[in-house]
């Protein structure tokens, strides 16, 4: 049929019989099919790109345009599907975010202690976050389904719509209706509180009045250009700042020092040729330690091949009965055990250098505390349930007379660990915290505190720490806002943790499937290396099925979330070098451990996985002009510039800026009996 299709009157002599062949529906389709082959057209996608539609005939280019409109049009729906189920996932968890904000600044609120200290704005506010200076449109959105929403409104203030709520929502129905919710009516009284307290702070301002202390000296006249509401608030925290009745008092957690200084170790070990993980548990410390090179102030590991027997484990595991105070922290019950793997043993040999050195210098005058250290890795890897517990265990077995006392904070929740006592004391509260390392300082106690900002807000004071005879290091996210004013005030050296690798995610598998048969152990490792492959290597989101599927759908939001000027943020320009980018969403991207000249040590950005570092690709080829996209991932010069070449073909040619990138990178396959090279258009 195709040698019949490309010279038809060659075969049949007859013109009438001819012409009824050439108009049947059914040899057009077949002469269109043939003629586009030729033409190396083969698929939907290459009739897209296709130049010559005009040389098919009417019936077959009708019926190809139609399905390749269909086609389209349910890729658009299902990617507007995609992304409003995102938007809808995206609002549940804001909404889920604020209520508990507002829960914990409520619970903050009640639990607020004030002092002669306090500026007015503290106790008249405490800590909350101004309800007026939220957008009318996104209260209308989360509190009443969008009723009233009017676009317009977009960024009208609440202090402004309840000051005129007619000249905003003109529907007077729809008003009505919304002014009988309760929703409104907490939402007008909290406004009008806050318009009438910031009023009253104003005025107390221009009168010399800023906190507690002006207000218990204030003459009468002062006080009474102030509503009878904010009089009563201010007199009642100054009754209670004089007064003070109730404070959180400490509490002894019986049994919790001996359970963590008292922990019982264990270690998995690589079996060569073993059935299952390839991997098995065994009980007690390994014989053989990791071994590190000292690099400038701190360790890398030396990845030296090692004999047979002589080996270091792929991980270590510390069990504690009563757990550890992460897991006291939460309110979830969490395993009272921990990983070890060699960057967690790396944060604690930093560490323990840190102090070798203070000791081996000890002079509070000249040298009045060890280093300040700052711990940063991607969320999820283990810094506070592994690298945090591990250095408490290790501090609790430093010599008592060098530090009697180690410090766990998470937030203003305070955990003391008295070596000379053996015991445990739990505080609650910022300002007890300070008391407490005051009264500690006052007795000549040494200490060491680790500090976890383990909530968005709760960076460090920089006066945290007694300022001689204590060492502390903080643990964050690569959040900036979570420790920059703290490192620079500070002067505080970084230490960056590195995800775990495959090695060490499947020994946690084995270590966490140790009691089950070697086909289930297997089992357990393909699922969760599937879930690694498509989420990375994070430990918080890859070992349950219901948490991965939450984190896929969390990474779907942050795909969508991508614009088009958010390049810098998920891809380097220039090598397959790492790049920096400040917040970045960690969904998609992992902090990986880098150098300085001078051997400091910082981090950058890479993608998280392989998968998600195509999908993030895949998305700014959507987001961006096609040119600057191909530019981008061709100075990129890796895997994902092959994968581009190969999907978009000759297109990319036509643009000279990407024929002048690719040449740069061009080496020649020379065959041996050829000495020099061959010429090519392109160089």
């Amino acid at each position: 049929m195709e040698v019949f299709v490309r010279r038809p009157n060659a075969y049949v002599q007859d013109q009438r019989l001819l012409e009824e062949i050439l108009n049947l529906t059914a040899y057009q389709a077949l002469e269109a099919i043939y003629k586009l082959h030729h033409k190396g057209v083969f698929s939907l996608e290459q009739w897209r790109d296709y130049e010559g539609k005009d040389t098919v005939t009417p019936l077959a280019r009708g019926k190809l345009n139609a399905a390749l409109t269909q086609i389209q049009r349910e890729s658009r729906e299902a990617e507007e599907r995609l992304r409003r189920e995102a938007e809808e996932r995206l609002k549940r968890e804001e909404e889920e975010r604020l209520r508990r904000e507002e829960e914990e600044r409520l619970k903050r609120a009640q639990e607020m202690k004030f002092t002669i200290s306090n500026t007015i704005e503290d106790v008249l506010f405490k800590g909350r976050v101004r309800v007026k200076e939220k957008k009318l449109n996104d209260f209308l959105t989360m509190e009443l389904d969008g009723r009233g929403v009017v676009a317009t409104n977009r960024s009208v203030l609440l202090k402004e719509f309840f000051n005129d709520p007619n000249k905003y929502i003109r529907d007077k129905g729809a008003l009505k209706e919304i002014q009988t919710t309760d929703a409104y009516a907490r939402m007008e009284g909290a406004v009008k509180e806050e318009m009438i307290f910031d009023e009253d702070k104003r005025k107390l301002s221009d009168k010399g009045v800023n906190n507690l202390l002006g207000w218990s000296i204030a003459t009468p006249e002062v006080r009474e250009i102030v509503h009878n509401f904010t009089k009563n608030s201010l007199d009642a925290a100054l009754e209670e700042a004089r007064n003070p009745t109730t404070t959180s008092a400490p509490i002894k957690l019986e049994g919790c020092y001996d359970s963590v200084y008292n922990a019982s170790w264990s270690h998995v070990v690589e079996v060569p040729g073993g059935e299952g993980t390839g991997m098995k548990a065994e009980k007690g410390q390994p014989k053989q330690p990791w071994k590190y090179n000292e690099v400038g102030e701190t360790f890398e590991r030396n990845d030296a091949v090692q004999k047979s027997g002589e080996a270091p484990p792929v991980l270590m595991v510390l069990t504690s009965d009563k757990g550890w105070p992460y897991s006291w922290n939460m309110t979830q019950d969490l395993p009272k055990d921990f990983f070890i793997n060699c960057e967690v043993e790396r944060v604690w040999r930093i560490v323990r250098n840190d102090l070798a050195e203070w000791f081996s210098n000890f002079d509070l005058t000249l040298n009045p505390s060890p280093v300040r250290r700052l711990l940063i890795g991607t969320p999820g890897i283990g810094k506070s349930v592994a690298a945090g517990s591990y250095l408490l265990y290790q501090l609790l077995h430093c010599d008592v007379e060098e530090f009697p006392v180690v410090v766990h904070c998470f937030g203003d929740t305070t955990y003391v660990f008295d070596k000379t006592t053996k015991t445990v004391t739990l505080y609650e509260g910022n300002a007890i915290s300070k008391n407490v390392f005051r009264g500690l300082r006052q007795r000549g106690m040494k200490g060491y505190i680790i500090y976890d900002v383990a909530k968005k807000g709760t960076p460090p004071d920089t006066n945290f720490a007694p300022s001689s005879g204590w060492g502390m290091i903080v643990v964050s996210s690569p959040k900036v806002s979570n420790y920059d004013e703290w490192e620079k005030q500070l002067k505080a050296s970084r230490i960056i943790m590195n995800c775990p690798d495959e090695k060490e995610v499947k020994a946690m598998c084995a270590w966490m499937k140790r009691g089950l048969d070697k086909d289930k152990q297997a089992e357990y490792w393909k699922m969760v290396e599937k879930h690694m492959e498509k989420v990375g290597p994070i430990p918080r989101h890859i070992f349950d099925e219901k948490i991965y599927k939450d984190r896929l759908g969390a990474v779907d939001g942050a795909l969508l979330a991508i614009k088009d000027t958010d390049a810098g943020k998920y891809f380097t320009l220039g090598g397959e070098e790492k790049w920096y980018s400040e917040d970045p969403s960690h969904k998609l991207v992992k902090v990986v451990r880098a150098r300085t000249k001078k051997d400091a040590e910082v981090f950058f950005n890479a993608p998280i996985c392989a998968d998600i570092g195509f999908r993030t690709a895949d998305r700014l080829a959507k987001v961006m002009a096609t040119k600057d996209f191909l530019l981008l991932l061709f100075r990129s010069r890796g895997v994902l510039a092959s994968r581009a070449l190969e999907k978009l073909g000759l297109r990319i040619f036509m643009h000279g800026e990407f024929v002048i990138e690719l040449a740069k990178e061009l080496k020649e396959l020379r065959p041996p009996e050829r000495n020099e090279a061959q010429d090519s258009v392109l160089n």
